[in-house]
């Protein structure tokens, strides 16, 4: 299969494409299993694609995110219907712009979304028109967020795009073969069921919702349930306990104070984990100054390549 020009056909808030060159000197250079537990995006899994490392090795995609992986099930299984329901919203938003964003996301979206969730929100009966709709919210919406309110229902604002590129052909086509493959496994799941099997030698690599910064930098909605400093701390424990399992681990996280001081104790360090800060640019904050350049932090047990 031609891979080139292969990458995520979503745009998500926190997304690791700008940060892809940090994250690769911490790749395992050999490895079983790949776990992606908070896939987004899907940043890394897809480098790790494009640079042939996942050839013949099992990998299992995941998230809480019911959309998200209602999404991706679609995209695999029933392209054809996505496509033609994308290229109608593109056209309409052609002509109606941010009109036509508002009116599909509180008209049509949400409310085919709440009766999907009162049916018991199977992956399954996800229809390929939400996924469109996802799609399409997303390539115009504020800067790839997904976030939703108290009662479930995505509001995120309409991006300022002048001419967003909702319809990829190709790239959704290679998509949607690579998820096909045998050796490739979507399915919706908590981060800790997600890697339960993962066994020495394998690889794991944990994206989370980041801990803020600040209170204008949280945005904790992705999921209606939020992830906050109990979830970060039971995310510790579980990359304690897959380490001590000899399983790779890396994961990209904020510096907030509470995460730096659970992955910069004795406990982390007991199992082979490090921390590194590193360089990074924050695109999402409700202040312009509260964007720019700032540090993450890279947790692993595994040592980083010189390049």
């Amino acid at each position: 299969m031609d891979r080139r020009g292969l990458r995520p056909f979503l745009k998500w808030v926190g997304g690791k494409r700008q940060l892809l060159p940090v994250l690769r000197r911490y790749y395992p250079d050999t490895f079983g299993a790949y776990f992606e537990p908070f896939l987004g995006s899907g940043a890394v899994f897809f480098d790790l694609l494009d640079r042939g490392a996942l050839a013949q090795r099992p990998v299992t995609l995941s998230d809480d995110n019911a959309d998200l992986i209602g999404c991706y099930a679609r995209v695999a299984d029933s392209l054809d219907l996505v496509l033609t329901e994308l290229a109608r919203l593109a056209h309409d938003h052609g002509v109606a712009g941010r009109e036509h964003y508002l009116h599909v996301r509180d008209h049509r979206f949400n409310p085919r979304r709440a009766a999907w969730r009162q049916g018991g929100s199977d992956i399954a009966t996800y229809g390929a028109d939400l996924a469109a709709m996802l799609i399409y919210l997303n390539r115009t919406g504020y800067n790839g967020l997904f976030r939703q309110n108290a009662s479930g229902e995505y509001n995120v604002p309409p991006g300022r795009y002048d001419r967003p590129r909702i319809v990829d052909r190709p790239l959704l086509a290679m998509v949607s073969a690579v998820l096909n493959q045998p050796s490739v496994r979507v399915e919706r799941a908590r981060y800790d069921q997600a890697v339960a099997s993962a066994a020495a030698g394998d690889f794991v690599y944990f994206d989370p919702p980041y801990a803020p910064l600040s209170p204008t930098a949280s945005f904790r909605s992705y999921t209606a349930r939020g992830f906050g400093d109990d979830e970060q701390q039971w995310l510790q424990e579980i990359l304690i306990t897959l380490a001590a399992r000899g399983v790779h681990v890396l994961l990209s996280n904020s510096t907030a104070p509470a995460v730096t001081r659970l992955y910069e104790g004795q406990a982390a360090a007991a199992v082979g984990l490090r921390t590194w800060r590193v360089p990074a640019r924050r695109a999402v904050n409700s202040k312009a100054e509260g964007r720019g350049s700032i540090e993450e932090l890279v947790v692993s047990n595994v040592p980083p390549s010189r390049t």
